[in-house]
């Protein structure tokens, strides 16, 4: 199996160095012009693609510009405009929903701190944190999605399984100015290369420091089951 540096942070570091090399231009997927449709395109993109996600919402940015037009939309409608995401019709209410605490608590503009945005239906703090990251600039913390969470664990940065337990055991090992980052790279990496069931470890920058690379490991770190 690959070798891991010392620490967690020192793997973390390498992790980081090499997938800047590798991704020089990772950086968040949806596609979006202001906060409110970065606030709409990920709280669609929840177990759902970024691509078919992008692929929605060229047509329905142009329907719905405000809080205000989500607030007053028929929700059956709303969730006929979404009808190819996963979920549509939760959505459609949580983006319903949304839109009016976002036009009648803040003057129709989407909120700027943890507190108020996981307040908003359908967001929680993943959610909240790529809002904020994104949209203002502001780094509170990791975003953990399943690609995250399936390599921290693979590279041995992390032995939590929970979102939320990862995140927390993400953020002393990780550089602050890489939080926003980190995401990122490792989605990168998981669509490209380490993918979930069948990761590409001969192509992999990565294997000579990972504790999972098949053939040297007989255990996929990410879900501790024997590799196929």
């Amino acid at each position: 199996m690959g070798t891991p540096l010392p620490s967690r942070a020192e793997q973390a570091e390498e992790v980081i160095e090499r997938l800047w090399e590798e991704y020089p231009d990772a950086t968040i997927s949806l596609n979006f012009s202001n906060r409110l449709e970065l606030l709409v395109a990920v709280v669609l993109s929840a177990q759902c693609t970024d691509e078919r996600v992008n692929q929605e919402t060229e047509d329905l940015f142009e329907k719905y510009q405000s809080a205000e037009d989500y607030a007053e939309a028929d929700v059956e409608e709303l969730s006929e405009d979404i009808g190819s995401i996963t979920y549509h019709n939760s959505k459609a209410d949580y983006l319903k929903t949304s839109g009016r605490i976002i036009a009648d608590e803040h003057d129709g503009e989407v909120p700027d701190t943890m507190e108020e945005l996981t307040d908003l239906k359908g967001v929680g703090r993943k959610t909240a944190n790529v809002i904020l990251q994104h949209g203002y600039d502001l780094v509170e913390g990791i975003v953990v999605d399943t690609h995250v969470q399936r390599l921290s664990r693979r590279l041995g940065i992390t032995e939590e399984e929970r979102p939320q337990a990862i995140e927390e055991d993400l953020l002393p090992v990780v550089p602050e100015e890489e939080w926003k980052w980190y995401t990122h790279l490792l989605i990168s990496h998981g669509r490209a290369v380490c993918t979930a069931r069948n990761p590409d470890c001969d192509e992999c920058v990565l294997a000579d420091i990972c504790p999972s690379a098949k053939g040297d490991s007989d255990v996929d770190l990410a879900s501790g089951e024997p590799w196929d």
